[in-house]
């Protein structure tokens, strides 16, 4: 078993950055079919998502072309969980977007897990 440690806040930023630069590979679907839970949900602006529509929604998305996290913080949920809040700036041709966003991650079966995602325009 691996408990949550004080190295927490680095393995939860080196997974968000891992799933973000997914899906600037193009990739962000196959990433989150393996990185989330069964019953994950993504709430986003006007709807909330379960794991098949946000599946869907990473397949058929254009990558991203970079992105850029500012003002992390990792906040620890017990011995097997925590969250990732932080702003993000990410950039798709001449759009750029800036997002409020957190990730709850579930630590189970000897991996990091998404469990929730939210995500505001800033």
């Amino acid at each position: 078993m691996t408990e949550i440690t004080d190295d927490l806040p680095a393995r939860l930023l080196h997974e968000e950055h891992a799933g973000w630069r997914a899906m600037v590979e193009g990739r962000g679907g196959e990433h989150y079919q393996r990185a989330m839970t069964r019953d994950a949900l993504m709430v986003v602006e006007g709807a909330v998502l379960g794991r098949d529509e946000i599946l869907a929604a990473f397949r058929s998305a254009p990558p991203w072309d970079g992105y850029e996290l500012h003002e992390p913080a990792v906040i620890r949920l017990g011995d097997r969980a925590g969250v990732v809040v932080y702003r993000a700036v990410a950039r798709r041709g001449d759009d750029t977007v800036n997002l409020r966003m957190s990730t709850t991650y579930l630590y189970d079966d000897g991996a990091w897990h998404v469990a929730a995602h939210q995500q505001t325009p800033a």
